[in-house]
């Protein structure tokens, strides 16, 4: 059982290994393609999407109030507020939320 660790282990570097090193070896000239230029320039934002979300909605006791705050927040950014102002807002969305619902 514990040599099986080991390989996992090894088989996840590799895996991990690879995917940082294959494009830097198989990519050697400009990306031209449009298509792919978007697409990799969205990678990042996905990713952080991707992994925020789920911690909105598990963070707070209710999650209304994850949901509320998540809405105030697209809310507030869509009407040029800075990172700032918009988590105080959706801090205190919860904040208030919590304190009234439980």
């Amino acid at each position: 059982m514990t040599h099986n660790v080991y390989i996992y282990i090894a088989i996840m570097a590799g895996v991990t290994y690879a995917i940082r090193v294959l494009p830097l070896t198989l990519i050697r000239k400009q990306i031209k393609n449009k298509f792919l230029k978007s697409f990799l320039y969205y990678v990042p934002y996905v990713t952080l999407a991707v992994m925020t979300f789920p911690a909105i909605m598990e963070a707070t006791q209710s999650p209304i109030a994850g949901i509320a705050a998540l809405v105030v927040g697209i809310v507030a950014a869509w009407l040029g507020a800075g990172l700032f102002p918009v988590s105080v807002l959706c801090c205190l969305v919860v904040f208030i939320l919590e304190l009234f619902t439980v």
